[in-house]
């Protein structure tokens, strides 16, 4: 990579750290104006380094996840929103899968008032905040573990996961594309996730708007396939029209997140008014 300056190659290490940056973060941090790190991230960006989101960037990635820890930090506040709004969608004395990712453990976060629910997992860390809560049963898929999020994948976790047939399926996507696919880096991950639908007779997609700008190799499903959809923000163009055609119910969490005027660009694709029946919740 050539051409960086100092300071944005320190920004592009902070990154590679954290999952993210923030411009007013990144502004303090260099004595400099908040323009001025605009430019250097759309620089970054332009070289393909990172990826613009609402007030700053994360690491662009493809081909491979962001660790665990860094992905916890990216859009943070947008997905505990997100959780509160999921759950508020769940009844007591249902039935519910909840998949792997920071924003489905955001779900669990807030399911814990409720009762009588039956949680099946295979995210470890999903049954660690819900198993002490005596009204809530929780079963999670055996198999390997991975290390590196506490995920259980692979084939004994999808065989678990076929003997079930619950009222709600509690998933998330590492990218969503323009055409509404929704995608994720590793195919073991995948097909527990695909299980998790097929077994589920209303499927949930929790996802902040920051992958409406990655990538990622491997097919989950189509936004077809979803009944619902949990997101901090308005939908692009593309997919606030595939909702409203299969009759997706959106739901935004944060639909009035400040911004500061010069990410009024980033958010230009963002600022359609989706014809489907979207919820914004104040």
């Amino acid at each position: 990579m050539t051409g960086l300056s100092h300071r944005q190659t320190e920004i592009l290490n902070l990154a590679r750290a954290s999952g993210r940056v923030l411009v007013e973060d990144l502004a303090r941090r260099f004595d400099v104006s908040a323009q001025t790190i605009r430019k250097d991230l759309n620089d970054l960006c332009e070289q393909r380094s990172l990826t613009r989101i609402h007030g700053g960037a994360i690491i662009a990635s493809g081909v491979e996840n962001l660790a665990y820890e860094a992905r916890r930090f990216v859009a943070a506040e947008e997905k505990k929103a997100i959780g509160a709004a999921a759950a508020a969608l769940i009844p007591n004395g249902c039935s519910l899968f909840i998949n792997i990712g920071t924003t489905t453990e955001e779900v669990a976060s807030a399911l814990t008032s409720h009762e009588d629910l039956l949680v099946i997992t295979n995210n470890l860390n999903v049954a660690m905040l819900l198993y002490r809560h005596p009204r809530i049963e929780v079963i999670v898929a055996g198999g390997a573990v991975r290390r590196a999020d506490g995920a259980v994948v692979g084939s004994t976790a999808t065989q678990l996961i076929g003997q079930f047939k619950v009222d709600y399926a509690i998933i998330g996507a590492s990218a969503i594309d323009e055409e509404g696919a929704l995608l994720d880096f590793d195919y073991r991950e995948v097909q527990v996730a695909q299980a998790i639908i097929a077994n589920a007779r209303s499927v949930m997609l929790v996802a902040d708007s920051s992958k409406f700008t990655r990538s990622a190799p491997v097919r989950i499903a189509h936004m077809s396939q979803i009944q619902t959809f949990v997101t901090d923000a308005a939908l692009p163009a593309g997919l606030a029209n595939i909702c409203h055609s299969r009759g997706i119910q959106v739901i935004e969490a944060m639909p009035n997140a400040g911004s500061d005027e010069a990410d009024a660009s980033d958010a230009e694709a963002s600022d359609v008014t989706a014809p489907s029946p979207v919820v914004r919740l104040r």
